[in-house]
Parts: C-alpha cells; structure tokens; sequence
C-alpha cells in the first residue's frame, strides 16, 4: 500500500452532501464537512445523532446512500487504499486479532501498510501507549482499557495524516485518558487533522478547537467552539 503524498493546494478530507441510511432510517441527512490538516473537530450530540456512521464514512468504511466524500478534491472510493493509508481510526471495535499478541497486530498492520524500519516503528506506537511491557500477550487476554490502548498504537502505527475517532477514551483509566488528552492536543500543532467524538463535553472541549454539533444525522453548528451558540452549548452539557 504507497503511502501517497498529500496535494499540496487541497488538502482536505470532505463529506459532500452526504446521506446514510440503515433500511428507512436516516443516519445521516445532506451533511456537509470540510476537513484540513491542522483542524482539531468535537463531533458531538446525543445518541443516534450519526456521530459513528460520519467517521464511518470518513475512513471510507461506509459507503455513502447520497452525495461523496472526497480527499484531495478526489473522490474517496470504498477501496482507495492510497487514501486510507493517511486515515488513522479508531472505533467501538478495536479491530485486533484477539489470538495474535499486541506486537503481532502492529507488525500485521504495518506490513499492510508497507512501513519500512517496521520493528522501531511498532515499538513507537507500543511506547506512545506505554503497552509495550505487554505486547507479547494475547490481545484477548488483555483488559479493555489495554486493548483500548493498543488499539490507538494501531491507529497511529503508520503516521496518518488525518486521525478519526470514535469515543477514544472508553476503557481508559484516568492516567491513560489524560495521557491521550496530552497527545490529542498536539496532534493539530504537528500537522495533523482530529476528528473525535466522546460523550463527555467538557473533555472534548479542553481537546478541540471546533465543534460540530449533530442532531438527528443532520449538523447544527459547525464553528469556532468558543463561538458556539448557547442553545447549542447549553444541550451539549446537558448530555454529558
């Protein structure tokens, strides 16, 4: 998989009037974003807002119903992995082989992605996490909060550009989440687009730069966070 180098005038990852739906059920309705390296994005709203399925379709591991989503300016196709191989995700699976040790998933993703210097590489993403005294065990065999950890050293292993995740800190405890708040923060600084959700506002907040605030698969704001609207941050506490 070549890693591709990003265009230079067009930067972005977008969703372009994009609509998702699940039978009758609209997930998400003509939603439009515009994503460039260095933006830091709160995705948040209630439960069934569409929060999973827009980083779903983001990572091109769903296919819109309605409109694209384009990097570069160039349409994300479900198997462009040229493009997927600067998305880093993360989401409610941890996508690891539970009968593989930690260390073998890495080194299983990297050679998916072609990483040369793959051992130095895999130990980085391992230290990053700070689960490299336990990456020769068997991924099922670790806790949540471990394999939640070495599922973020997967999503980041091959350097992405744009880093998309789902409710990163789930299963952490309060030594790893504010390790990962830490790293969060940086991300932008070093280049890097973040696009994250969680279900705790004040955490989110203290990351991102820019809210999007989803209802009902549809956006309600999309701005500045310190410029949001009070109805809106008034209803985006309530829910924490």
């Amino acid at each position: 998989m070549p890693r591709v180098p990003i265009p230079n005038e067009a930067a972005a990852l977008e969703a372009d009037n994009v609509s998702k739906f699940f039978g009758d059920l609209p997930a998400l309705r003509g939603v439009t974003l515009h994503v460039e390296p260095g933006d830091s994005v709160l995705l948040y709203g209630p439960n069934g807002a569409g929060k999973t399925t827009l980083l779903r379709t983001l990572a091109a591991l769903s296919r819109p119903d309605e409109g694209q989503v384009l990097f570069g300016g160039q349409p994300l196709r479900h198997d462009s992995n040229a493009a997927k191989s600067l998305i880093g995700f993360v989401s409610h699976a941890p996508y690891l082989y539970g009968e593989l040790t930690g260390r073998e998933n890495l080194r299983f993703f990297g050679r998916l992605y072609r990483l040369s210097a793959l051992d130095a590489k895999v130990d980085r993403a391992l230290d990053l996490f700070a689960v490299r005294h336990r990456a020769d065990e068997l991924v099922r065999n670790l806790s949540r909060g471990l394999q939640q950890r070495m599922t973020l050293a997967r999503a980041l292993l091959h350097d992405p550009a744009f880093v998309l995740l789902d409710e990163p800190f789930t299963g952490l405890d309060a030594d790893s989440a504010r390790h990962l708040e830490q790293l969060l923060t940086r991300l932008p600084a070093e280049g890097k687009a973040l696009v994250f959700s969680t279900h705790n506002y004040d955490q989110g907040a203290a990351i991102a730069r820019r809210l999007v605030a989803l209802e009902k698969g549809r956006i309600k704001y999309d701005g500045p966070l310190d410029r949001a609207p009070e109805p809106i941050l008034t209803a985006a506490r309530a829910l924490s």
